[in-house]
């Protein structure tokens, strides 16, 4: 659509003029990343296309979208929220490691846009990385509250949890398991086998620190060996490319202390079964 202006004219009429964006079209180059595993003699390679960007909304995946809905329906790539909250079109745009749905693209039209994969990861196929080891990882985590006196089904009772218990939380349960941070690790890249990485270990420390979680001596003892939490050299390329603005180094750190013995977890400040007690006395 032209983009048009309003303006007075010398005697108060208004008149309209073709601004310098609708001169002419802002055309923007996308290398993107194929491969198709129906075709396995082929190797991978990139596919260039031309976006209009007047014609384009502002984020990587809205030109991603327009490309598959009106160039090549083959394109193949994840999304689902588009709000940056479900982590599903992560992947490395312009060597970054991001979500496509809250990258902007980049306004330089001589410069082409690169957009991979994410890195040191087996491809399901084009932007599609294989993320099941990943989410075995996290599955091994036990990510859920455990209580030394499971309730009795049909008679669960909130858990309490001071406000200043709470706030340990925070910058943590906001994770959205995109696995930009643990993609972007140099120590995960050689040993995602072993070593769980930067994502799947801030989820670990957030269940550790909860207060109302009565697992942490067992969520420890699990991390104990040389590869789970001690292959993190603190380059903190995971911090740095976090697209929710999150420090899993920070968390690795935080384990690696618990583990040493040098703090201890702090006591719930509240009795997290201070309800379910109030109940039975009653």
């Amino acid at each position: 659509m032209p983009l048009l202006r309003l303006t007075s004219g010398g005697f108060g009429q208004l008149r309209t003029f073709a601004t310098s964006a609708a001169l002419g079209k802002r055309m923007k180059t996308f290398a993107v990343y194929r491969w198709n595993p129906d075709e396995p003699d082929k190797k991978p390679y990139t596919q260039n296309y031309e976006v209009d960007l007047d014609d384009c909304a502002p984020m990587v995946l809205d030109a991603l979208l327009k490309i598959k809905n009106e160039m090549d329906p083959t394109l193949t790539f994840r999304r689902s929220c588009r709000e940056g909250v479900c982590g599903s079109c992560a992947m490395n745009i312009d060597g970054v490691n991001t979500l496509a749905c809250i990258s902007h693209i980049d306004k330089n039209l001589s410069k082409p846009s690169k957009i991979y994969p994410l890195p040191h990861m087996y491809v399901v196929k084009d932007l599609v990385p294989d993320l099941s080891n990943f989410y075995r990882q996290y599955q091994s985590i036990e990510p859920w509250l455990q209580r030394d006196k499971e309730a009795v089904k049909g008679k669960e009772t909130q858990l309490l949890q001071d406000v200043e218990d709470r706030a340990k939380l925070d910058g943590l349960y906001e994770c959205v398991l995109c696995a930009c941070c643990s993609t972007s690790c140099p120590s995960y890249w050689w040993n995602g086998d072993k070593y769980l990485g930067p994502a799947v270990l801030m989820q670990a420390y957030r269940w550790i620190i909860d207060s109302r979680d009565d697992a942490t001596d067992k969520r420890l003892s699990k991390l104990k060996d040389t590869y789970s939490v001690y292959r993190c050299h603190t380059i903190m390329n995971c911090t740095r490319t976090c697209p929710k603005g999150l420090n899993p180094g920070r968390a690795i750190a935080q384990i690696k202390t618990l583990l040493s013995g040098i703090v201890k977890k702090q006591p719930p400040i509240m009795d997290p079964a201070g309800l379910e007690k109030q109940t039975a006395q009653n």
